[in-house]
C-alpha cells in the first residue's frame, strides 16, 4: 500500500454532492485515510465561471501510479466530466498530487503535480491534512510551500469542516 495525496474540485451542479460521490467511488480501489475541509475557491486561469469547491484527501492504495491515474479519469468520465474548455467548468476534477515519495515524469503523468506550488486551492486543503509532508522534488514541507505562496486569502474560504 502506498499513501497518496489527491486533490478534487467541482464547480457545476451540486458541488458538494459531486465531491462526495467521487470520494465514495474512491473506495472501490483505495482507502480514504483523511480528507480536508471543503473550500470555496475563485477559479484560476479562466475566471469567467462559477467558484469551485475544492479539497484534498490522503488515501492508501495498491494501484500503481498509472493504474491510479486511469481509475481517477474513469471516475471523472462516469460522473459526466466533459473537456469543453481547458481550465473551464467541470462537474469533477481529480488530480494526483503526491504518490508516496515517488517522482514520475511521463508524458501523461507528472508526480508531484507540477502546479502544486502555485495553487492555493490545492495547498490550503493539503496543508490541513499534511502540513509536514516534504515535497520530494524541492524538499519543502507543504507548510513552507503555503507560507511562500502569495495569494488573496479572500479567494479561498473554508466552507465545510471535516470531523
Amino acid at each position: 500500500m502506498v499513501e497518496v495525496y489527491i486533490a478534487f474540485g467541482s464547480n457545476i451542479g451540486d458541488r458538494e454532492a459531486n465531491i462526495n460521490k467521487a470520494l465514495e467511488l474512491f473506495k472501490q480501489k483505495m482507502k480514504v485515510l483523511k480528507r480536508s475541509s471543503l473550500y470555496k475557491t475563485k477559479p484560476m486561469y479562466l475566471e469567467a465561471q462559477d467558484w469551485f469547491l475544492n479539497g484534498a484527501a490522503k488515501v492508501d492504495t495498491k494501484l500503481t501510479p498509472k493504474e491510479l491515474l486511469l481509475f481517477l479519469k474513469d471516475i471523472e468520465q462516469k460522473m459526466g466530466r466533459k473537456l469543453v474548455e481547458r481550465n473551464g467548468p467541470r462537474i469533477i476534477d481529480i488530480d494526483i498530487l503526491l504518490y508516496g515519495k515517488q517522482i514520475i515524469n511521463e508524458k501523461d503523468l507528472q508526480v508531484p503535480h507540477p502546479k502544486i506550488e502555485e495553487r492555493a486551492f490545492v495547498l490550503v486543503p493539503l496543508y490541513e491534512i499534511a502540513a509536514d509532508f516534504v515535497h520530494p522534488v524541492n524538499h519543502k514541507t507543504v507548510s513552507e510551500l503555503l507560507a511562500q505562496l502569495d495569494y488573496d486569502k479572500s479567494e479561498i474560504k473554508r466552507l465545510k469542516v471535516q470531523g
